[in-house]
């Protein structure tokens, strides 16, 4: 159903106007107001700026939404988008649709506890222990009643980026098909870390028929030691193929390795990153042709075969685009989801018709995506890797060194109602 701020009700508790970040409520009682790391339009540049925090009041909720006590909140790169208002003006565009917050509650990963449910909702109770998977989107979309895909339908949105009220507020509102059961033995900052990469990754390799990941394919991951990276690698690894790293130092390949890469690239051992030159330019075109290819025999070499990867796990898009599509084997896939180096890609054709390769968009989750990752943490064959622990106060500047390309080590969480770390595992 569409859910609309006429449908939604409050579910605060009258007199309790607010708790400390670090505590909660007692079970299902709602503070009226909540504290949160907040954007506001005039503050849109470096996310450094653009996060401050204030008490904002908490989200009603829908007959078909979920009010989530949030424990701890995962931090992505599309946050640092939303904080400087490019490439969407993620205010404006909600304005646009009817909604009347002037501000961003961001955040697409969450662990925490189920505080309220609405009146539709069933198989889940207030007291729950869950995370949230990223995919939203309206369940009376004609493209979804008609059993497609409900992430590419028209109404598909990522919770806590296209949507307000993520994860950077103690409550955070969801849609009831967005909670899944938290893995026992991990602590809510680890259960909070994976989520919205891990989920991505997993449709990234599993979810374009035709182009699948399959035991014994070569696996080309962009940025290795990130949090994308270091989930393609151990799902590439869960399924039988043999993943290589690209990364930036020695520190970060060993870091790949010991989450799935059977070995790793040093990008900064190559220098035609970028915009190749054009094809008429004969001799810019022979030196940069030669480059990528010795970046392909580095590839070569990490598998012990000349074996061209079957699939390009891509994000940074710009800088890298041309070498994934001319590296990638013929009827391969590159596959994208994002553009962290911009987004004005170039291709040379000829290597990708005449090869008859696939360059794919992928973005976000469904529902069933979403599930089969989290049974994968649940079972302990996936490891979240959480890098560092913040506090909630930490948010801002987490952003602004994301944003700078120096947190590169797994997923970056913040602390919001835990009480400190290494609580909430069992």
């Amino acid at each position: 159903m569409s859910t609309t701020d006429a449908d939604r009700r409050s579910v605060s508790t009258p007199g309790l106007s607010s708790v400390d970040i670090g505590s909660l409520p007692p079970l299902g009682q709602v503070p009226t107001h909540m504290h949160a790391q907040v954007v506001r339009p005039d503050r849109y540049g470096d996310p450094a700026q653009a996060f401050r925090p204030e008490l904002v009041p908490t989200p009603a909720i829908g007959p078909d939404e979920v009010l989530v006590a949030v424990m701890a909140a995962g931090v992505n790169y599309n946050n640092v988008w939303a904080a400087r208002g490019y490439p969407v003006d993620q205010i404006g565009t909600r304005q646009k649709r009817g909604e009347t917050e002037d501000f961003h509650v961001g955040g697409s990963d969450a662990s925490g506890i189920v505080y309220a449910v609405g009146d539709q909702v069933t198989g889940i109770t207030v007291g729950d222990h869950v995370v949230i998977h990223p995919g939203w989107w309206d369940a009376d979309d004609p493209w979804i009643t008609e059993g497609r895909d409900q992430m590419i339908a028209p109404s598909a949105r990522i919770w806590g980026y296209d949507t307000n009220y993520g994860s950077f507020g103690q409550f955070a509102r969801v849609q009831a098909h967005q909670v899944l059961p938290k893995a026992d033995h991990l602590t809510w900052e680890q259960a909070a870390a994976p989520t919205l990469v891990g989920t991505t990754a997993y449709r990234m390799l599993h979810g374009w028929a035709g182009n699948t990941v399959q035991e014994g394919d070569v696996v080309l991951v962009w940025g290795g030691s990130g949090g994308l990276g270091t989930q393609a690698s151990q799902l590439a690894r869960l399924a039988g193929a043999t993943p290589v790293a690209v990364v930036s130092d020695e520190e970060r390949g060993k870091y790949s390795e010991r989450h799935g890469a059977v070995g790793w690239i040093d990008r900064r051992d190559f220098t035609h990153w970028g915009i190749p030159p054009l094809v008429d330019d004969t001799a810019g075109q022979k030196e940069w042709t030669a480059e990528a290819r010795r970046f392909g025999k580095r590839l070569w070499d990490i598998v012990g075969e000349r074996k061209d990867p079957a699939i390009v796990f891509e994000h940074p898009g710009a800088a890298t685009i041309p070498t994934s599509v001319l590296v990638c084997r013929p009827g391969g896939m590159v596959v994208i989801c994002a553009g962290t180096t911009g987004y004005d890609a170039v291709v040379d054709l000829r290597y990708h018709w005449t090869r008859q390769k696939r360059l794919q968009g992928s973005h976000g989750t469904n529902d069933a995506q979403a599930v089969a990752y989290n049974d994968l943490v649940r079972d302990g064959k996936i490891d979240p890797c959480l890098g560092r622990t913040i506090a909630f106060t930490e948010l801002p500047a987490a952003h602004a060194a994301m944003g700078r390309g120096e947190d590169v080590f797994g997923n970056v969480v913040a602390l919001v109602g835990a009480p400190g770390p290494g609580t909430g595992a069992s």
